[in-house]
Formats: structure tokens, C-alpha cells, sequence
């Protein structure tokens, strides 16, 4: 293990936590110390593979002085506790998307790290895609004038066949593919666009092969004025875009953010700019490594999650209600 790298400890350790783990490798930055899951079979496979130790217990791990920071990819329901357990033994704590499913439970882990003095950074990475973080920088400078409207989609085809286990529980994903995909756009736009007042939403199953909701929509009027839309499914080829719509311009980012367009006021049709799509993994966990070496702070700390998470909870108030519900009060209660 190299002495100059942060450690870190996985824990969860499926399809996503291999991904983040040959992020943690790609960032220079820290390494996968030890690694942690239920099974004793899926430790074995994974530590060969990454070339860590292995834990018999979560326990374990948080007792272990070597582990500075963990690396979360567990069920939702899991990450407040986890993150309590973890700030109450010091350790700074990456955790995948959403935080949490409610406010208050978000609330819960953003106090044990701020009370334990460690970090907490949750896994928005698109934000940091090179066109998304061209739109901010075009928007910042007026180049789009008055943004009126913003749109985004994440989708994928895999529900049409269903994975086992956390993920297809409706539990888990309360708004079908928004609670593990759309949360990725919800926090695009509220990186380009500022705290959402209220939204609107449906969340329904249509090809039946799935116990989760297949395709949900919403509808979200921004504090700063703008409305925007969000869509996400499980069952359609992948997509993956955020757009933002002004008054002088438009501007797209299209392709894991690694394809810009823009389009003036007066032309049919938008331009591609080049632009560095970037390593958006790699960049989060290089920041996480910073920040437990205190040469940094979090960008998706536990209080920008939070505003996720109150969109969130408010889709699946108004898909169960049919109503629209104030994000604004749910944020701030």
C-alpha cells in the first residue's frame, strides 16, 4: 500500500462498487485498503480483484486506524446509519446517491459528520461531467441570458430484465428509476439553476416486469423563476442529457457530458463546441482524498444532497398524491 495515499475502506461491493473502486485507482489519490459486504464469497472475489484486505464485519472496519475514509455503495436505506457509525469512529465518509430518502434522515447524517468533524461527500459526479460544468460557466457569464426553462434525462434500458436483490425493491425506489438515476439530473439542475420551490410528478410501471415504477416525470418551478423538466426510465436505450434554455442562447450537454452544443437566438440549429467530457469518478474521489487531507471541501457536501433529497421525497409525495407539493417547505423543515 502506498504511504502517500489515502486509504479507504469499500463497503458494498456489487456492480457500482467496482466502478468506483477503479475510480478510487484512476484518481492517483487513495487507494481501496480493505473492503467490507455480507457475503464472505463477494469479499473474496472483490479483494482479489482490487488487491485489498478483507473485513469480517462493518465493525471491524471502523475499529481499524489504518481505514481514514469509507466508501459507501450500500441500499439507500442503509446509508444514514452507516454514515452515523462511521462519523462516531472518525471516519470520513463518501456515500453513493441519494443520501437519503427524507429530509429528516438526511438531516441525521449531515449533524454525526458535522458533530465528528469528518467529511461527508455523496456521489453526484455528473455536475462535474466538462459540458455541465460549461453550462454553469456560460450561465454565470450571461452567455445564455435569461435562462426560462432547463431539461434533463438519465435513462437506461437494464429494467427490461431485472436485477435481483436491493435494487428492484420499491422500497429502496420509492420513484423507480428517479431514486437511483433521475437524482443524478435533479442535482444538475439545481447546480445550473439554484433551489427548487415546488414539483410535480407521475411515476408508473407500464411493462409489468418490474415490481418498481418504470417511467417517472416531473415538473419543477426553480426559486430563482425558471421551470424545469426531468425525466428518467429504466426500460428505454440509455440517455443521458441536461439543457439549459435562455433568452440570447441554449446550450446542451449530451453524452455523459462529453458532447456540447450551442444555439444563438436567430439560428435553427445548434453548433457543437469542443469540450473535455473528463474522468467525473475519478475527479470525485480525487476531491474526497483531498478533503480528508484537508486540502479541500466537499462540493456535493451533506447540505447540497440535502436540496436532492427534498425534490425527491417531494416526487414521491406528489406521484402518490397527484398534487404538487412545496420543496421549499420540505427543505427547510
Amino acid at each position: 500500500m502506498a504511504a502517500d495515499k489515502v486509504r479507504l475502506a469499500a463497503i458494498g461491493l456489487g456492480w457500482w462498487g467496482g466502478m468506483l473502486a477503479e475510480a478510487v485507482k484512476r484518481s492517483g489519490e487513495g487507494e481501496i485498503y480493505t473492503c467490507f459486504a455480507r457475503s464472505a464469497d463477494a469479499r473474496k472475489a472483490y479483494a482479489e480483484k482490487v488487491g485489498c484486505r478483507q473485513a469480517g464485519s462493518f465493525e471491524e472496519v471502523l475499529k481499524d486506524p489504518a481505514v481514514q475514509g469509507l466508501v459507501l455503495a450500500t441500499p439507500h436505506s442503509t446509508h444514514v446509519p452507516m454514515i452515523e457509525q462511521a462519523a462516531s469512529a472518525g471516519k470520513h465518509v463518501f456515500v453513493e446517491k441519494p443520501l437519503a430518502l427524507t429530509v429528516k434522515d438526511a438531516r441525521r447524517a449531515i449533524a454525526a459528520c458535522e458533530k465528528a468533524k469528518v467529511t461527508l461527500l455523496v456521489g453526484h459526479h455528473r455536475r462535474r461531467q466538462g459540458a455541465n460544468r460549461r453550462i454553469k460557466e456560460m450561465i454565470g457569464k450571461g452567455e445564455l441570458g435569461m435562462v426560462h426553462q432547463l431539461e434533463a434525462n438519465l435513462s437506461l434500458f437494464g429494467g427490461q430484465t431485472p436485477r435481483p436483490g436491493w435494487r428492484s425493491d420499491p422500497a429502496e425506489s420509492p420513484a423507480g428509476a428517479m431514486t437511483g438515476l433521475g437524482v443524478h439530473m435533479i442535482d444538475n439542475l439545481i447546480y445550473l439553476a439554484g433551489p427548487v420551490k415546488r414539483v410535480a410528478a407521475f411515476s408508473k410501471p407500464l411493462l409489468g416486469k418490474s415490481r418498481l415504477d418504470d417511467v417517472t416525470s416531473l415538473i419543477l418551478e426553480f426559486e430563482g423563476g425558471p421551470l424545469g423538466y426531468i425525466g428518467s426510465t429504466y426500460v428505454i436505450p440509455k440517455l443521458c442529457y441536461t439543457r439549459a434554455y435562455g433568452t440570447e442562447a441554449s446550450a446542451y450537454s449530451d453524452q455523459e457530458g462529453g458532447k456540447l452544443y450551442f444555439q444563438k437566438k436567430g439560428e435553427d440549429v445548434p453548433t457543437e463546441i469542443p469540450v473535455q467530457g473528463g474522468d467525473a469518478l475519478a475527479l470525485e474521489l480525487a476531491e474526497l482524498a483531498n478533503c480528508i487531507r484537508g486540502k479541500a471541501k466537499p462540493e456535493t457536501d451533506g447540505h447540497a444532497s440535502l436540496q436532492v433529497v427534498a425534490v425527491l421525497e417531494g416526487v414521491i409525495e406528489s406521484a402518490r398524491t397527484g398534487r404538487a407539493v412545496d420543496v421549499a417547505a420540505l427543505r427547510a423543515g
